[in-house]
């Protein structure tokens, strides 16, 4: 076998180049792309500041035993310095191991699922329907859509605040249940009618924002498509089932998601409805508030770890539910 030898360089022909060193290809990306890396640089330091660093600091005070005691504080011209020690995982064994942690972690995750689960389907169902209703030629649609949009446009303190005033002992609700001989239940004090009220008020707050999801996505899908199953004597319910809901399918994966993450993070709703009254109401978000903000002494140390087991829940749920739908695809591809 002969060797193509290049006189003036004396190297063999095919022979690859050396690959350059990371500093080198760090040198070469930055004179190819540097105008890119000065437009994102604002975005990273916005980042770092409002996300990576709070998230960071937050973890760090997980593995401490940090709480409104013994943190760095100034009283009046006095400036108390910080006390409190490394303690490692303990607070993540005591929240998930500890003597109470039924009481404190568990009893909370799992009403936190149930109060997922139940809002987000309650979401999807009512706001499919009215999308389905909305996508038909009626007259007055456009005034229908306002209507059923004002819900999500009305700022969420109003809303709640509204419902809190009709749940009341001498609200509208329990007045007229009384006047048709009807129990009149404890909406705001009794727990089982409280966890009700708050899906029943997040329902009312979400499912604008399914509806208007999903009508996009009705509208999406040709309309060639209802008139061959049509033709092919599919009927109505045939039609939903193998038209409505394939032309759905990438719609429906992202707004499940979205309302999966934002049901289970609803802060704003427990907390205006029912405040520190309703202890066994509480979803971890607002359980994890009342840790570092709504007792004394506050417990920050528990609180960030609440944090960090919330996240932690989302993205493993998150990564599950993308594979998934991954493979469901290529099974439907196939």
């Amino acid at each position: 076998m002969t060797v193509a030898i290049d006189r003036a360089t004396g190297k063999r022909r095919g022979d690859r180049a050396p690959r350059p060193g990371p500093v080198s290809r760090l040198k070469h990306a930055y004179q190819k792309h540097w105008y890119a890396y000065a437009m994102i640089v604002p975005v990273v330091v916005v980042l770092g500041t409002i996300v990576l660093y709070p998230l960071a600091y937050g973890f760090y005070l997980t593995l401490t035993d940090a709480n409104s005691l013994n943190s760095a504080r100034t009283i009046g011209v006095n400036e108390i310095e910080a006390t409190y020690k490394f303690i490692g995982l303990d607070n993540y064994a005591d929240i998930l191991w500890g003597e109470t942690a039924y009481d404190r972690f568990w009893s909370h995750f799992i009403w936190t699922i149930v109060w997922t689960m139940a809002c987000v389907v309650l979401h999807y169902t009512i706001g499919l329907g009215l999308a389905l209703l909305l996508n038909q030629k009626l007259r007055g649609r456009t005034f229908y859509r306002l209507i059923l949009i004002l819900p999500w446009a009305v700022p969420t303190f109003v809303t709640v605040f509204g419902w809190r005033f009709m749940l009341a002992d001498s609200g509208i609700i329990n007045s007229g249940l009384e006047s048709l001989g009807l129990p009149t239940p404890l909406w705001l004090e009794d727990t089982f009618w409280q966890r009700f009220a708050a899906i029943m008020v997040n329902t009312w707050c979400g499912v604008p924002f399914m509806m208007i999801s999903l009508l996009g996505g009705l509208q999406s899908i040709d309309g060639v498509l209802y008139e061959a199953a049509e033709m092919d004597g599919a009927n109505a319910w045939q039609r939903f089932r193998h038209v409505t809901l394939p032309g759905l399918r990438s719609v429906s994966s992202t707004v499940v998601l979205l309302g999966v993450i934002w049901t289970f993070n609803q802060f704003a709703i427990i907390f205006l409805l029912f405040g520190n009254t309703a202890p066994d109401a509480q979803i971890l978000v607002t359980w994890a508030y009342q840790l570092g903000f709504g007792q004394q002494p506050r417990d920050f140390a528990q609180s960030a770890a609440y944090g960090m087991l919330l996240l932690a829940i989302l993205i493993v749920f998150t990564s599950f539910y993308r594979r998934w739908l991954n493979r469901n695809e290529q099974q439907l591809a196939i």
